[in-house]
């Protein structure tokens, strides 16, 4: 298809800041003719009017060194991506990425520069083709040489060419887009990421929780995901979750089929909650990768009775594993793992219980739940019934936050009332017998009965005078150097 056969006109499609403006100014003053790519065209292409927070320039006509010559003139210029044919500009507050054409070897080492390269073969070098529309502002003409804009419209998922299993990563990028837009996976595609899937294994962690993070935090449609994932054959990549496709729930709970299918629609559901919450980062990640995962303990723990019901007891305290394996494997933060493990742990607890709990029911579900908080519990578990189809039904864990609020334990436990430094005045050595009393220390504040320091000190005098405390520090265990002693 020749350049000018691609063109669509699209006037005032991309609004362009100062510093979009001075760059492509200079960039058309050293003889470079500067093109927007990418995400900032798709999105500007699906949200018309809006600037976009992101702009990818690739340059035609000029080398890299030219590039980096003319950008000096505008702002400071960051040439850390250099490797991969990239410069990072920083001007009025904006971060933009500047570009040439580029190619990656036959060895697969690093991508080279290719100035010389024409449009369409920049184009078919992209990963989807929804990502290779290119928008020309001095025309202001989108550039399609590609099919993306059929695509786009279609809300496909299609490589542009060979070049897509340069870098296998691609697949999960297509999962995370489909996560972001609710795209589908054109079936030869499907079939070039399977033919990728043992290069998995030599992609760096950092890169794949990239996707996956971006996933967690951007993400509406995560049953579109668990789709390209599936039908990609790179569900297998994460086995904790792909052990629930076809596994089976007890219809009168869950309609809406196997524990895979509840837990894209778990997953959905929590993306509209944390959004309605106003949740953004680590917290919007905790309650969209907590949906998907609260189930995993299914695969082992799922029962079929002999009255043909479908039990499945255990999985919440059992799923904790699995969730630290999945999330370990994909690369994710540490930190992360442990909010959401507590979490998905503890999904049960508000049927389990049943009523209104009492506000030291609530304490120490705080205190279980820490790191992570009982608000981003409530969302996880309010998905869980949402995700459920047309059995689907209210979060029952209202009463909990409700009790929550008012015992001011919302976010967070209170901390523990007594210190080491009141059994020390007691003339108790530190050490390990430490242990049990402060554990008794903290459950008695839970339960109510101090709320303040004098409170717990007037407790530990009551446990010292009825001999409790003698017995609480000769519960704890000795440690191996006491028992060599």
């Amino acid at each position: 298809m020749r350049d000018e056969d691609a063109r669509h006109a699209a006037p005032g499609l991309v609004q362009l800041g100062s510093a979009v403006t001075a760059v492509l100014d200079v960039i058309r003053s050293a003889g470079g003719r500067p093109f927007l790519v990418g995400g900032c065209v798709r999105d500007a292409l699906l949200a018309p009017g809006r600037r976009p927070a992101d702009v990818d320039i690739e340059v035609f006509g000029l080398d890299l060194d030219q590039v980096a010559a003319a950008l000096a003139r505008v702002g400071r210029v960051d040439e850390v991506g250099r490797a991969f044919v990239v410069l990072k500009v920083r001007r009025d507050g904006e971060d933009l990425d500047v570009s040439v054409p580029r190619v990656v070897p036959s060895s697969g080492r690093a991508p080279v520069a290719d100035p010389g390269a024409s449009l369409s073969e920049a184009a078919h070098r992209r990963d989807f083709t929804v990502n290779a529309l290119m928008y020309d502002p001095a025309t202001e003409e989108v550039v399609d040489l590609v099919g993306g804009l059929a695509d786009l419209r279609d809300g496909v998922l299609r490589h542009t060419g060979p070049a897509f299993a340069e870098d296998p990563l691609r697949v999960l990028r297509g999962a995370q887009f489909a996560a972001r837009f609710g795209f589908r996976l054109a079936p030869e595609t499907a079939e070039l990421c399977r033919s990728l899937l043992p290069a998995y294994d030599g992609l760096p962690r950092e890169r794949v929780w990239g996707e996956w993070r971006k996933t967690a935090e951007k993400g509406r449609h995560l049953t579109a995901a668990l789709a390209v994932l599936a039908e990609s054959g790179w569900l297998a990549t994460v086995p904790q979750l792909a052990r629930l496709s076809g596994l089976p729930q007890d219809p009168r709970w869950h309609p809406e089929g196997d524990v895979l299918t509840h837990s894209g629609l778990a997953a959905d559901a929590a993306a509209a909650l944390a959004d309605d919450a106003g949740l953004t980062g680590n917290d919007r990640a905790v309650v969209v990768l907590g949906a998907p995962l609260h189930d995993l303990g299914k695969a082992r723990y799922t029962q079929h009775r002999a009255d043909g019901r479908i039990t499945s007891h255990g999985h919440a305290e059992g799923g904790v594993a699995p969730v630290e394996e999945l999330l370990t494997s994909i690369g994710a933060p540490s930190a992360l793992i442990a909010r959401i493990a507590p979490v998905v742990r503890e999904h049960m607890t508000a049927i389990t219980t049943g009523g209104r709990p009492s506000a030291a029911a609530v304490h120490r579900l705080a205190r279980r739940l820490e790191p992570a908080s009982i608000s981003e519990w409530s969302l996880v578990c309010g998905a869980d019934h949402a995700g459920r189809g047309a059995g689907s039904g209210p979060n029952p864990t209202t009463s909990w936050l409700e009790v929550a609020a008012s015992a001011e334990v919302h976010q967070r436990p209170g901390r523990p009332l007594l210190r080491g430094s009141d059994l020390i005045a007691r003339g108790i050595a530190p050490g390990p017998r430490f242990g049990p009393v402060m554990r008794a220390a903290i459950a008695a504040q839970d339960d109510g009965e101090f709320s303040d320091h004098a409170g717990a000190v007037a407790w530990l005098s009551r446990l010292e005078a009825d001999g409790r405390l003698a017995r609480l520090l000769a519960s704890a265990r000795p440690t191996p150097d006491a028992d060599r002693g």
